[in-house]
């Protein structure tokens, strides 16, 4: 039984693309406490704007936009061979499995730690390892909530409007279903994360929240037109793994899932 399910190529595809999916979406979490600048890695000057207007404003970034665009790809993917379930289901178990891994990291934060560790790395500018474990993996509960509550939503979000466009698109314009669902769940993602994480836990007024929302949302709108072909890319691989008869197929029964 396993043996035949192993060397069946559309089961092992959602297998490679489940693992992916669950793999990605822990990693950015995880990262996620780091905030960079944008302008800083492209190597241009930092200036600031205002908007709605709140002052100050930048394209300071959490680490975690790096790798969630690619979260949506692969959700647009999946939903083109394998129907909004499976979607849905590897949304949940990714859900599950970081929920998992925010339990684990809490766990230990908590167990005592070792005196000869704790100043380990104070030749290195870490003088309380403790501090810094805690510091690094020790995230707010709101941000948490806040960012599964708004992964699992425009998750929804995606699958339903990517659907809705391929209902009048038939398998044209691959583009304009792919990026056109990823734009609209990423700004349910922005918003959703900011009101949930700062709004209500952290008393952000709406002219911060939407203005930061717009900043974050402008970027992942860049970088969603930008990896376009990368969908057309995977297409073009997933056909030729799979044969196209069999890619049609998957296709068909996709739209009735």
């Amino acid at each position: 039984m396993v043996h035949q399910l192993l060397k069946d190529k559309p089961t092992k595809l959602f297998v490679l693309f489940a693992a992916f999916f669950v793999a990605n979406a822990l990693i950015a979490e995880c990262i996620g406490g780091k905030l960079f600048s944008l302008e800083k890695l492209l190597g241009l000057p930092v200036h600031t704007f205002t908007l709605f207007g709140q002052s100050g404003l930048s394209y300071t970034l959490t680490a975690g936009v790096l790798l969630w665009p690619l979260e949506f790809v692969m959700t647009d993917i999946v939903n083109e061979y394998f129907g909004p379930k499976a979607v849905r289901r590897i949304s949940y178990i990714a859900v599950g499995m970081i929920s998992y891994a925010f339990v684990a990291f809490w766990v230990a934060m908590s167990v005592p730690a070792d005196s000869w560790w704790l100043g380990s790395r104070s030749d290195q500018g870490i003088p309380d390892m403790q501090a810094a474990f805690t510091g690094i993996f020790g995230q707010g509960m709101w941000i948490i909530f806040a960012s599964l509550t708004a992964f699992l939503v425009s998750q929804i979000v995606d699958v339903t409007v990517f659907h809705r466009i391929k209902r009048h698109t038939g398998e044209k314009h691959v583009w304009l279903r792919a990026t056109g669902s990823t734009l609209v769940s990423q700004l349910v993602d922005s918003f959703i994360v900011l009101y949930i994480a700062f709004k209500i836990g952290n008393g952000w007024s709406w002219q911060r929240v939407l203005a930061i929302c717009l900043v974050n949302y402008s970027y992942k709108f860049v970088v969603a037109v930008a990896l376009t072909p990368l969908i057309y890319f995977m297409e073009h691989r997933i056909e030729k793994f799979l044969g196209h008869e069999t890619a049609a197929k998957m296709k068909a029964a996709a739209m009735q899932s």
